[in-house]
């Protein structure tokens, strides 16, 4: 029999990336009773055969657990890299000339080739080129359509295939290659729940992705380079979530520039009512070390404060020494800040304006409502999600229990703020959708005997987009029969 999994007490999610450390069905059961509420499987390594025994895993745990358990697949994206050299490596000296070209030839301390014709195209003269995660820096001097002249202002050591980031100009690269296209295809086989956007630079690359998703999964749109943050709001309207990539972010901008960028996402996400993932490096030392520095504790701390909906673990849970204990720390950590008495008061610094819609209008009474009444709970009918992501976005103090009869709509809800989501069947009247909330509310123990509720839900019912609907109900004797 299903044991049904107890909601999070917290409201915070844990996205977890699978990977070696992570890839037993044993590992994906701890990590998900250690706290990981949804789980990243990265495109950029293996092959799909490999993914497959993780897809498997994640659900087995879900029929285990009776809760909807969301998957994202991160794609790769296009990699610029540099070619190889004669000798494998060579040291580039500051203030020196270098030269990127067209020709394949084995590269030496004074020429490389750049396979990448899209640069050649749009780099200006001015522009940086950062090579080997930005340790070092290139300045265009003259250019060409064969070739790139550079004056070296960081030096240091060059080897094969180094990667290379081009932050100041705009790049006529598609986001998807045909790397990308062959793993969505895949991905939207196994039943992708979320798809992660790599290289995001205009709209368009968000347009284009879901015009090729068409509906089977939602999109999540990596901000990760500069040109992005340019077009952010645009970007922001047309995903469905975004993830502050803070990796590559960190690479093309100075780090110093990251922070309050992440913050202008987060906002920027959180008035939209988009779910915001903050990602890379939030417990790096934890690929080694069975603790984190208070650094990195403080820094995720930060992200939960500005109200980011999910935290992501990348090589910690991934390829780490400690994936069970670095899940768990994410989990405490979000305990803790939760517990804090100005929590609330911080994540509402973030003005939330309704639409001008009765579901905004309903969505945002449910906060307050559910304060001045002392309800245990919000419960929310949704078929789409749309209602559950209004009600997420004014962030509540109570949980908020959705109940749909469509398990990908349950299923992207992992990512989602202070939601548990249950797959159940539609309701066909009004005092069925009462006694239905209350008797999901006791079986996931999100209220008990005496606690008032909120219901939220369309009538007529079944029908997308039809939110008008919101009563307070108190669950008496009748409702506790059997529940006891």
């Amino acid at each position: 029999m299903t044991e049904l999994a107890a909601p999070r007490s917290r409201k915070v999610r844990v996205l977890a990336t699978l990977g070696p450390a992570s890839n037993t069905p044993e590992m994906i059961r701890t990590l998900f009773l250690g706290g990981a509420d949804a789980f990243r499987i990265n495109m950029s390594h293996g092959d799909h055969a490999g993914k497959l025994p993780l897809i498997q895993g994640i659900r087995e745990v879900e029929r285990s657990a009776g809760r909807p358990i969301s998957i994202l697949f991160d794609l790769q994206g296009p990699k610029l890299r540099v070619g190889a050299f004669a000798e494998g490596i060579v040291l580039l000296k500051t203030g020196e000339r270098f030269v990127l070209d067209r020709d394949p030839a084995p590269g030496d301390t004074s020429r490389v080739q750049l396979p990448h014709r899209e640069i050649f195209e749009a780099i200006e003269v001015g522009a940086r080129l950062l090579l080997d995660d930005g340790k070092l820096v290139l300045r265009v001097t003259r250019a060409s359509p064969e070739r790139i002249e550079t004056l070296v202002e960081v030096g240091g050591p060059l080897s094969n295939s180094k990667g290379l980031n081009v932050p100041d100009v705009v790049l006529p690269m598609a986001a998807l290659t045909d790397k990308d296209r062959r793993d969505l295809a895949f991905a939207l086989d196994q039943g992708a729940d979320w798809i992660a956007l790599s290289f995001v630079q205009r709209p368009e690359d968000v347009a284009e992705a879901r015009r090729l998703i068409g509906g089977k999964a939602a999109l999540l749109a990596k901000i990760e380079k500069p040109q992005a943050i340019d077009r952010l709001d645009e970007i922001l309207e047309l995903a469905d979530g975004v993830m502050v990539a803070r990796g590559d972010l960190g690479v093309e901008l100075p780090p110093q520039a990251v922070p309050p960028l992440q913050k202008r996402i987060v906002e920027g996400a959180r008035r939209l009512g988009r779910p915001v993932v903050v990602a890379t490096q939030m417990l790096e030392s934890m690929i080694k070390a069975p603790t984190p520095t208070r650094a990195e504790v403080s820094d995720v701390a930060t992200a939960m404060y500005d109200g980011a909906d999910a935290v992501m673990l990348s090589a910690e849970s991934a390829a780490g020494d400690w994936p069970a204990e670095a899940v768990g720390m994410m989990d405490r950590i979000a305990h803790e800040v939760e517990r804090d008495p100005g929590y609330s008061a911080r994540i509402h610094f973030t003005a939330t304006p309704m639409e001008a819609t009765t579901a905004d209008a309903l969505a945002g009474s449910c906060k307050h409502i559910a304060r001045t009444v002392s309800a245990a709970a919000i419960i929310c009918y949704t078929l789409s999600g749309s209602t559950a992501r209004r009600i997420a976005r004014e962030r509540p103090d109570v949980p908020i229990l959705v109940l749909t009869p469509k398990r990908a709509t349950a299923r992207r809800l992992g990512l989602l703020w202070g939601v548990h989501a249950v797959v159940t069947k539609d309701v066909g009247g009004f005092e069925e959708m009462v006694a239905k909330a209350k008797r999901m509310a006791l079986r996931h123990k999100i209220a008990h005997g005496g606690d008032r509720v909120i219901i939220v839900a369309g009538v007529p019912f079944g029908t997308p987009g039809a939110t008008n609907v919101l009563h307070v109900a108190r669950i008496t004797g009748d409702e506790l029969k059997g529940y006891s």
